[in-house]
């Protein structure tokens, strides 16, 4: 690139295709799931499946990690064109099973469709990233992509309310579709100017960490679907969760489940930070609904308010740039997380003023908003054009595992407790998430005097 294009702009002429069209499909993305955090306890109650809640939500986080494996390593071969056009088919196919679904189970099946499509496009947005933009701007098309959350998080939850509440809770799945096509069209032309790009045959196809992906999201269904088997419920949620480790560990870069310093900490603070966030945050509209009567459509607007907060939080991180390190990002970040699950424990716990949790969760998205561009920016610093699918796919794999892991667990715990205390067991669950992501948040800065080459190193030898 020439020195003017260096110091461009994300919507300047160089960059302005590829920024609208990844910013449209993270639009969809966000609508879509914004959307159907808010109607789902009333899909659950309309087709009886308040045992199958919590695998609606973990299950396509399950089926996102072959996705991102599988798009990764395509992206590492071919580019990002090709995993991107298949992700997008995959995820309205998913969406229109889930709108036609007449019962849970069907429902829960284009869900696992939907989040495989999902789970491939995240990855081949992040490699469009590196591919296209230079590192200086990665800040400021992260807080892009967060604030291309803004507008779906202001019209998402409460439209999907409407929409269920006056017609059905199918077309809010059915009508995301049409968001599809005009996203697609304008993305198309910056990914036909990167389709010209050498392919690397020298990434081989990585079929032993497809199936490393496979089993570990068999084993998250597995483990949620544990509590229907009785007797032995508790030997196979055990086994299932080993063995999701075991099969994430080929995944990741080395070091992560340990917490090694430098970029395998960056990885597992996501998983963490997801873990925490989405673990609670699925289950807050449910709490509003049962115990404070609240509509579908304001319970939504709870989930307005953080997707607001952590779009903002995310402008201003990408406006302070170098200003704020990208470690004391995610330290504050993670404590403000921290602090807002406990904040819905307490409420479900002591059962405090509604406004307690919704004051609270704002606080979770405003800590989002602030660690996630940077641990984008920090894992994207520390790879090499031969590893930027890996390491991205990796940084969703850890997202998306860390939230159905989470999901999962909550859920067992939801059903386990009495109907008091079920809420409280789960935001207690995810509190303890996050205490360990604030242990663990300092150890994503690497050490004085280690290059980001060196960081980098393990996990290209490990994974070669």
């Amino acid at each position: 690139m020439t020195s003017d294009t260096s110091t461009a702009g994300i919507l300047s002429r160089p960059y302005l295709l590829a920024t609208v069209g990844a910013c449209a499909l993270v639009f969809l993305s966000a609508f879509e799931s914004l959307a159907v955090t808010t109607i789902m306890p009333l899909v659950s109650r309309d087709l009886d499946g308040a045992s199958l809640y919590a695998l609606a939500f973990a299950g396509p986080l399950a089926t996102g990690v072959m996705g991102m494996v599988a798009a990764g390593n395509w992206s590492d071969r071919r580019g990002p064109a090709a995993p991107l056009y298949s992700s997008v088919a995959l995820f309205v196919a998913g969406l229109l099973i889930a709108g036609m679904a007449g019962t849970m189970e069907m429902l829960v099946l284009g869900r696992l469709v939907q989040g495989l499509g999902g789970g491939a496009m995240t990855v081949a947005l992040y490699v469009l990233v590196a591919r296209v933009y230079p590192p200086a701007l990665h800040p400021k098309i992260f807080a892009a992509f967060a604030a291309s959350w803004v507008v779906p998080s202001l019209v998402g939850p409460f439209a999907a309310g409407v929409v269920a509440q006056l017609s059905s809770w199918h077309w809010v799945f059915l009508g995301v579709v049409g968001l599809v096509v005009p996203a697609l069209l304008m993305v198309v032309p910056a990914v036909r100017g990167m389709a010209s790009e050498p392919a690397t045959e020298s990434v081989p196809w990585a079929f032993g960490r497809m199936g490393w992906a496979a089993l570990a999201a068999v084993a998250v269904l597995g483990l949620n679907l544990s509590a229907e088997v009785p007797g032995v419920g508790g030997v196979i949620a055990v086994v299932a969760l080993v063995i999701a480790l075991i099969a994430v560990k080929p995944l990741v870069p080395r070091g992560t489940l340990t917490a090694r310093r430098g970029l395998p900490s960056v990885i597992l603070v996501r998983g963490l930070a997801s873990a925490a966030f989405f673990g609670a945050e699925v289950y807050l509209p449910y709490l509003l609904t049962e115990r404070y009567s609240f509509t579908p459509t304001f319970a939504g607007l709870t989930l307005t308010g953080a997707a607001l907060a952590w779009a903002g939080a995310s402008a201003i991180q990408g406006k302070l740039g170098a200003k704020l390190a990208d470690d004391l990002a995610v330290k504050i970040g993670a404590l403000l997380v921290l602090v807002a699950v406990v904040s819905t424990l307490v409420t479900a716990a002591l059962a405090l003023p509604a406004a307690v949790a919704i004051g609270g969760w704002i606080l979770a998205g405003g800590g989002m908003g602030l660690m996630y561009p940077r641990l984008s920016v920090m894992t994207l610093a520390l790879s090499t054009p031969e590893n930027q699918g890996f390491n991205s796919a990796a940084m969703s794999i850890s997202d998306s595992l860390g939230g159905a892991l989470s999901l999962a667990a909550t859920g067992l715990v939801f059903a386990a407790f009495t109907t008091t205390n079920s809420f409280a067991g789960v935001f207690a669950l995810t509190a303890v998430i996050a205490v360990a992501g604030v242990l663990i948040a300092p150890r994503v800065a690497t050490r004085a005097g280690a290059s980001e080459t060196r960081d980098a190193e393990p996990e290209l030898s490990h994974h070669a």
